[in-house]
């Protein structure tokens, strides 16, 4: 058996390609770092460190390389392949629909049968992304359906940022978290479900894609973002769930969205399942030993306030179930303000872009040409005024010098 991972990331070799090994299947890591393709080759096996109370030493076998630049190479692993996965990055994946598109008309040329095309992106409706970013790469009336399963997932295991020191002592070696679950969608499947141990199949995944976006995204940059404001000095994620203003903030923010999720998707969640989720991932949060970062969580901010992520997403839900979130609009707010740098006093790219290109021009430019916000809209009118006010309460509170976290919610209309 034979999966094709396409992108040999932190969580393609911390999650996918380790899940798929442990489960006895070969993992062929297609990558467009060439350092990387060669120790695949060259070793065929790499360590991955659980960071976590019960530190573990995982060792993932069976694993070679191939090089993403090289598409008839890929194409011909992917018509041979059990199973593919992706694990990428959104930006990345109009790069990627080329290589699957080729992969996909090799394998219906020789009658192989439909592949299976596990989607480890943070994307909400990532199937549909597929079949369009796809189907521009196909010959016209090519059965996309028939051919593949596209199966949305809803990836909630946590990866470090790795330090230079550590990326130098072996370019495969990557941490994580010890959570091990994979939630995918159940009824994308072309052929049988996998029998490999993690995989949690699930009917009604735009649930859990929802969930994972709006409970666990939201709640690193609740957390991320209030922190970097409110302790800039702190480093850590766990020193932001710790702190006496940002941890019940981060909580309160979380549970905005889940008395959301509540009442859109009664038949998936209620207040006991919620809230031992949201309990759980506090926890983690809250795991030194992981070593996650603020940087990390909330750096990238364009992307984290585009118009179905993890902060405007949240709204948009929020205000359809009539669900107030005053803290979710202070997040959107802080995160304009959020200038986090990493080891070596850096900010992110595409940060020093925002602040510099974006932000520059005001709020009101952010929540429409980043969040996509229409303020004549019903509800979008709210959500834009709401932010703007929070925004507005941020700067004028600290130039005050009052505090501006705890007080803000007596002050949300």
């Amino acid at each position: 058996m034979k999966l094709v991972q396409i992108g040999a990331g932190n969580i393609g070799r911390s999650f996918i390609g380790q899940l798929f090994s442990r489960g006895g299947y070969e993992v062929v890591f297609v990558d467009v770092d060439p350092a990387i393709v060669a120790a695949l080759n060259e070793r065929r096996s790499y360590r991955v460190e659980i960071k976590d109370r019960e530190p573990e030493t995982i060792w993932v076998r069976n694993v070679r390389g191939v090089d993403g630049r090289d598409r008839e190479a890929c194409a011909e692993e992917l018509a041979g392949a059990d199973i593919a996965a992706t694990a990428v990055g959104p930006g990345a994946l109009p790069h990627v629909y080329p290589t699957l598109a080729l992969g996909l008309q090799r394998r219906r040329d020789r009658g192989a049968g439909p592949l299976d095309i596990i989607i480890a992106e943070n994307l909400r409706d990532a199937a549909e992304h597929f079949r369009h970013g796809l189907a521009e790469h196909l010959p016209p009336g090519f059965p996309l359906d028939e051919a593949a399963g596209l199966v949305e997932t809803s990836i909630g295991k946590m990866v470090p940022i790795m330090s230079d020191a550590d990326r130098a002592e072996d370019p495969l070696l990557v941490f994580a978290e010890a959570y091990n679950t994979l939630i995918l969608d159940a009824k994308a499947f072309r052929n049988p479900i996998p029998d490999v141990p993690g995989l949690e199949p699930q009917a009604n995944m735009k649930a859990y894609v929802d969930r994972k976006l709006f409970v666990h995204n939201l709640g690193h940059a609740l957390a991320a973002y209030f922190a970097h404001l409110e302790i800039p000095e702190a480093i850590y994620t766990y020193e932001a769930v710790e702190h006496e203003a940002v941890g019940p903030a981060t909580r309160a923010g979380m549970w905005e969205s889940g008395r959301a999720l509540i009442s859109a998707y009664p038949s998936e969640f209620d207040e006991e399942n919620m809230g031992d989720h949201i309990e759980d991932l506090l926890r983690r949060f809250a795991n030194r030993a992981l070593g996650d970062t603020i940087y990390r969580v909330g750096r990238d901010v364009s992307r984290k306030l585009s118009p179905e992520d993890r902060v405007i997403g949240p709204l948009r839900l929020d205000a359809a179930e009539g669900v107030p979130a005053p803290y979710t609009a202070l997040c959107a707010a802080a995160a304009m303000l959020f200038r986090a740098t990493d080891e070596h006093g850096r900010l992110y790219p595409r940060d020093r872009d925002f602040a510099e290109q974006v932000y520059s021009q005001g709020p009101e430019h952010v929540l429409r040409s980043v969040c996509g916000l229409d303020e004549h809209d019903a509800l979008d009118g709210g959500i834009f005024r709401a932010v703007l006010q929070a925004h507005d309460f941020i700067l004028n509170q600290r130039q005050a010098g009052r505090p501006w976290l705890t007080t803000w919610p007596q002050a949300f209309r």
